[in-house]
């Protein structure tokens, strides 16, 4: 089953061509701080503060710090199951590709099944959350702003990628300058102690308060691993990046931190400063800032995140077009299909694949965003399982001794992180389990219908020859 890595020239003999004749490839052409820009904006700190925590202080309250702390202690371990993989396998295929070549060529198809899934989702998801921190200045329908960014951020995907570490560079210090100022005055304006962290109440009907049960919490996980899921950015971007045995795990790790700092101590200071639980479990930031201080502030800090936002989907769409324009070049679609995919426009950006994300994620700004919110959480935990089960299998054979970042405590975070996942998953709704658990099942008789019977021209996966050890 588990199939070997090919190098591009010999996988992929008639893949798109250049001038020379051999496949496409992405140029390397950033390095480890534009990677980790790049990354961290993908992350978009702000904008998963603002759009996405709210969510989780309406059914969490004081226990929404606690959660996002103990995903963020479960993201170490995944961190360090793409470190090693991202080092192993540098592809812009990204997951599928690591899963693909350590667990066999199904369960990587299963991978970019469900990491399509996720990089379809996630940017509409955020890109809804402009409307709400535009309306000091215009008021928009929630769906058409969320559809516009999508299309402002396709017209900007289509650039060079090094002209994009740049543009998203700039919007990440105005997002983490929202997050310090709301830090700040959260924790200057606090109404209780940090002992609130741990009281694991919230708001409920009536007035009354209610007790947040562990069963909650761990529910909530596959919310909170979602919130810091962006750091995986730099295993996607790992075929452009110079020296990636290198810099791949350093991006990874230093994302993961940097990201869970801007995102952890907001939350913590939010939770202390709120005037009531009712307010906490409310989740309006914007109205709590402007509370704390004046109108003046709260529009500063709602404009920074409506453009953490746009730069969030810039960078999603980025990292999202490379999941498509690997998986032609791995052949796993009809060739005509396989070609449009793979073509490169002027700017070294794959363009058709880059269209094809951007504008079906315009479509989805227009469905139920609860319903997105549990497929895209259950799809990320049942990735993550996978490449965990990778990450497991990762020192055998010829891969053992393969000039690679080695993650510590191995084989024991993978298998401890395997268990925990796999009962993070079981505590999902079961609506949100049937619609992914649907869509996986359907890939899979593609898998057992198309790929699997063409296994000699089909769902080749490759790295580029040139990766430096």
């Amino acid at each position: 089953m588990t199939d070997t890595l090919r190098p591009v020239e010999q996988a992929l003999p008639d893949a798109a061509p250049t001038a020379s004749g051999s496949p496409q490839k992405l140029k390397r052409s950033i390095g480890i701080v534009g990677g980790t820009l790049l990354t961290l904006s993908c992350v978009t700190p702000a904008s998963t503060l603002f759009v996405v925590v709210p969510d989780l202080f309406s059914s969490l309250g004081t226990a929404t710090a606690l959660t996002i702390a103990i995903g963020s202690l479960l993201c170490i371990a995944v961190a360090f199951c793409y470190s090693e993989l991202g080092t192993l396998i540098p592809s812009a295929g990204g997951e599928y590709a690591m899963v693909s070549t350590m667990a066999g060529r199904l369960a990587g198809w299963l991978v970019f099944v469900l990491s399509l899934l996720v990089v379809m989702i996630v940017p509409p998801v955020i890109a809804m959350g402009t409307a709400d921190y535009l309306a000091p200045i215009v008021h928009l329908n929630p769906s058409m702003a969320g559809a516009g960014v999508m299309l402002l951020a396709t017209l900007a995907g289509l650039l060079d990628l090094r002209a994009n570490a740049w543009i998203t560079g700039v919007f990440l210090v105005l997002e983490v300058i929202a997050a310090a100022v709301v830090a700040l005055l959260g924790f200057t304006h606090s109404q209780r102690g940090v002992g609130s962290l741990t009281s694991m109440q919230v708001a409920g009907s009536g007035g009354h308060t209610d007790t947040v049960t562990a069963m909650l919490v761990v529910s909530g996980l596959a919310i909170a691993l979602f919130i810091t899921q962006g750091f995986s950015t730099a295993v996607y971007l790992s075929e452009e990046l110079e020296n990636p045995r290198r810099n791949v795990a350093r991006t990874v790790l230093a994302t993961l931190a940097i990201s869970t700092v801007i995102i952890l101590v907001p939350v913590v200071a939010i939770t202390m400063g709120a005037s009531d639980l009712s307010t906490l479990t409310g989740g309006d930031i914007s109205s709590m800032v402007t509370a704390w201080s004046n109108s003046a502030v709260g529009t500063f800090v709602s404009l920074c995140v409506a453009l953490a936002i746009i730069n969030a989907g810039i960078v999603m769409v980025i990292q999202n077009s490379r999941v498509l324009f690997a998986s032609a070049r791995d052949k796993a679609w009809p060739e005509p299909v396989n070609q449009s995919l793979s073509r490169l426009g002027r700017f070294g950006s794959p363009w058709v694949a880059t269209l094809l994300v951007g504008v079906p994620g315009a479509l989805l700004c227009f469905v139920n965003l609860d319903t997105l919110y549990g497929v895209t959480g259950v799809s990320v935990t049942a990735m993550y399982l996978l490449v965990a089960v990778a990450a497991l299998l990762a020192r055998r054979g010829q891969h053992r001794h393969t000039p690679a970042w080695r993650m510590p405590l191995w084989p024991a975070m993978p298998v401890l992180l395997i268990a925990v996942l796999a009962y993070i998953l079981s505590q999902q709704e079961a609506t949100y389990l049937l619609w992914t658990g649907g869509i996986t099942a359907v890939a899979t008789l593609y898998w057992a219908f198309y790929l699997r019977p063409r296994r000699e021209t089909r769902w080749l996966v490759s790295i580029p020859e040139d990766v430096q050890a």
